[in-house]
């Protein structure tokens, strides 16, 4: 029973996690859409910098933006900050329900180190911490005013960061910590220069004074990379389900080039949004994936360490001693109440069924059993991959 809570509790964080991550996007591509299309008014207007005309469900809009700030303040002042707060704090719930108390079988890998659960979550934590201090320490170097070489260098740090995980945790765990450790820095800048910087404004016009302009360039600073970042973060809470990516041996190095192609696509469309449009970004983005997809692609199957023929009753055995204590209708393996993704792999029809996914989980990527638990050895991989490779 305590199993099954804990799905629901997973459910009910992850379904809030999405919603609330939808609506934060969703705000950041608004504004970062607007500030891009802003026009001179058409009649001008004291303390206006630019204005916005569309038309939505049926409606005309006109969005105004003033240079600093208007001249009062109106009655009601609309913020901008509980999705990322959500966002995070759901995040977290998620983090601790699936990567803490599933330690051993999502964080762990004992065939990439022999830390403990404990070590493994204290590096987890301090990795979030490290990130937003190192991100927010750059921020306050000239190095900001300087975007070529601040993006470059952020660039590197991530996969140092990268790499460095994969020395440590599981395939799966070191890219969401990544994911995790991007979405922190973003959910950091909100909390602490974004917010902060738009109510320094609002508390000096409250005041009478006029308020301080670099305030709102900070933040809007700030803002800009956030909007850069969504991309990268969105491709790392999908990532899981496709383990061609972080099962890869270079796993770290595809992490890098698909962050890179996300902050690519991110630019055009910024690009776009001001009129100019450099198709040849989206190309090359478009070619860069294609590329990888050649080259994370499997080498074909083996079979000579074996001393004979694989039979589907050998493949069987291997299925049902390492895969089926968790791939069942009633799965025996323990914290487990449902197959996970719905896969059962109980009958040979099961099996033949999920070929080409078992080839690529157990074999190549070699990211299932989760943590190994069940102890898999090499000569039943290279069964598995016999088999797939024989095309039986």
């Amino acid at each position: 029973m305590e199993a099954h809570l804990t799905e629901w509790l997973n459910l009910v964080a992850r379904w809030i996690h999405v919603i609330v991550g939808i609506a934060w996007i969703g705000t950041s591509f608004y504004f970062n859409w607007l500030n891009d299309q802003l026009r001179p008014p058409e009649t001008p207007e004291e303390g206006v910098g630019g204005e916005v005309w569309s038309v939505h469900g049926g409606g005309f809009y006109r969005v105004s933006k003033f240079a600093v700030a208007p001249e009062r303040l109106p009655r009601k002042l609309h913020w901008f900050k509980w999705e990322a707060y959500w966002t995070w704090l759901s995040g977290m719930v998620l983090l601790v329900l699936v990567y803490y108390l599933g330690a051993d079988i999502y964080l762990l890998d004992p065939n990439v180190s022999s830390i403990s659960a404990t070590t493994a979550i204290g590096i987890s934590l301090a990795t979030l911490l490290a990130g937003w201090l190192v991100y927010d320490a750059l921020c306050r170097t000239p190095l900001i005013d300087h975007e070529v070489l601040f993006a470059l260098l952020g660039m590197v740090l991530v996969a140092g960061v990268a790499y460095g995980l994969n020395q440590v945790f599981s395939a799966r765990a070191a890219y969401l910590h990544v994911g995790a450790m991007i979405g922190t820095i973003m959910a950091a800048n909100v909390f602490f220069v974004i917010i902060p910087s738009q109510r320094a404004m609002v508390d000096a016009m409250e005041e009478g004074r006029e308020p301080d302009a670099r305030r709102g360039k900070n933040g809007a600073r700030r803002s800009r990379h956030n909007n850069y970042l969504t991309l990268p973060v969105l491709f790392i809470m999908v990532s899981s389900h496709y383990p061609m990516t972080y099962g890869h041996a270079y796993g770290w190095v595809i992490l890098v080039a698909l962050f890179v192609i996300g902050v690519s696509v991110r630019h055009f469309f910024n690009l776009k949004n001001q009129e100019h449009r450099y198709w040849w970004i989206l190309g090359a983005a478009a070619l860069a994936m294609i590329a990888l997809a050649f080259v994370t692609a499997p080498s074909p199957a083996g079979s000579s360490n074996l001393d004979g023929p694989v039979t589907m009753a050998d493949v069987q055995g291997v299925i049902t001693q390492r895969c089926t204590p968790c791939h069942a209708n009633q799965p025996s393996y323990p914290g487990i109440p449902f197959a996970p993704a719905g896969i059962v792999l109980e009958t040979p029809e099961d099996i033949v069924a999920r070929k080409a996914r078992i080839y690529v989980v157990a074999v190549v990527a070699r990211t299932m059993p989760l943590g190994n638990v069940t102890g898999i050895t090499e000569e039943e991989r290279a069964v598995l991959g016999a088999w797939a490779g024989a095309g039986e």
